[in-house]
């Protein structure tokens, strides 16, 4: 699939993981290419995983006797995985904006203004 924006023109593409000291990645081409095909596999997998812990967390909220770390290993899971699909949404929906069609914005309408006052009478003169 080739990610262009409304001009033709090829976008970047966010990638699903982070460079050195957590700096965002990027690809810019067709999507066809090796990258964006590792990028494609990488977002599946992340995907999956955050499927099979939330089905682990639900199994393990309802469990009684849950000890402190168990829920706090869970926590820091989920906040990966959370994390993760958070990245996921944004690289998509920014290609997703940069295929579809911008709406045009909206003429400015004439404003109505009010009347001029009428003219103000001389009352100095006397008759």
């Amino acid at each position: 699939m080739r990610v262009t924006d409304v001009r033709g023109a090829s976008v970047a593409r966010l990638l699903p993981w982070t460079g050195t000291g957590g700096k965002p990645c990027y690809v810019v081409g067709d999507g066809t290419g090796y990258v964006s095909r590792k990028a494609d596999e990488v977002e599946e997998i992340q995907l999956d995983m955050a499927y099979e812990l939330l089905g682990h967390a639900d199994g393990l909220l309802t469990e009684p006797g849950v000890t402190a770390p168990e829920l706090h290993f869970l926590a820091s899971r989920l906040s990966e995985c959370l994390e993760q699909v958070q990245r996921i949404a944004e690289s998509r929906g920014s290609r997703l904006e940069a295929v579809l069609p911008q709406p045009e914005p909206e003429p400015e309408r004439a404003s109505v203004s009010e009347p001029p006052p009428p003219p103000q009478s001389n009352s100095d003169t006397s008759p």
